[in-house]
């Protein structure tokens, strides 16, 4: 049996720069791991099938999900008959701009090259996993990185200087690509990814707050209003910065004082929400 963790990431920064001739759009992003993660357990079995399932009754089984669909890919690119039985402990939200399928993909890349004796490198799997979605070459790398093209292009970054993060996930999921379907370039702000590159490189936190921006918030708030309000509410609560993470509708918010964090959490109404205060891993 080998078990892998998957976290969730966030978007410190996120510039839309352009659209690509194969409708991907170029984009040029600072990303980090949080302390939220999804357990996946992997065994070998004799039948030569994939058997998938998890502790949330609503995941997929099937191709739909990224993890049936990078096992599928594995097991006929290299030829493996022996069969998998992968169980997901599910802890990310979904459809939550986190990157929880994504970094689910990447686990699965993961414990499969240890369980079959792959021996591929990390540039191996990346090449694996940029065919499965545009975050799971991030996840793969799983530390603080400027990622640049369709987000397969990793520069590594020194840890974001530590913090915790308030998550506030609203009760609905929001589909990336109806996000990107709906950019108008010249419309949406363009963040100074450089400077949050600076605030990291110099561990200077309060630059990184004042630095942060994502080009895709003004596209889910005019499509999901409630985003928004979750921002503002969060803006008044006197935290450090606050930011839509990757197409939302997660909000999350910065803040030194795990006592700030935490009694923000119990301030909101969880019945509207899904809330945690996590820690940043990077």
């Amino acid at each position: 049996m080998i078990i892998e963790k998957a976290p969730a990431k966030i978007n410190l920064a996120l510039n839309v720069i352009n659209k690509r001739e194969d409708n991907y759009h170029n984009l040029h992003m600072v990303m980090t791991t949080i302390d939220l993660f999804d357990r996946l357990t992997f065994e070998k079995i004799d039948e030569d099938k994939i058997v998938l399932s998890s502790n949330k009754h609503y995941l997929p089984n099937d191709e739909r999900n990224l993890v049936y669909k990078v096992t599928k890919l594995i097991k006929e690119k290299y030829k493996i008959n022996s069969g998998v039985r992968i169980f997901i402990q599910k802890h990310i939200p979904v459809a939550a701009g986190l990157a929880g399928g994504s970094s689910d993909a990447a686990a699965t890349i993961r414990a499969l090259n240890k369980m079959f004796k792959l021996n591929l490198s990390l540039s191996e799997m990346i090449e694996i996993g940029q065919s499965i979605g545009s975050d799971v070459p991030f996840c793969l790398y799983n530390k603080t990185a400027i990622a640049e093209g369709r987000g397969e292009i990793l520069t590594p970054l020194q840890r974001v200087p530590r913090c915790w993060v308030i998550l506030v996930k609203p009760i609905f999921g929001v589909s990336t690509k109806e996000i990107f379907e709906n950019i108008k370039i010249n419309e949406i702000e363009h963040p100074n990814v450089q400077d949050v590159i600076s605030a990291v490189k110099e561990q200077n936190y309060l630059k990184l707050c004042q630095s942060i921006g994502n080009s895709l918030e003004q596209v889910t708030f005019r499509l999901y209003p409630e985003v928004k309000e979750i921002k503002d509410k969060l803006l008044n609560l006197g935290v450090d910065a606050v930011l839509m993470s990757g197409s939302g509708p997660t909000v999350f918010a910065l803040t030194r004082k795990e006592n700030k964090a935490m009694n923000i959490i119990n301030s909101l109404d969880h019945r509207k929400y899904e809330l945690f205060a996590i820690r940043t891993l990077g």
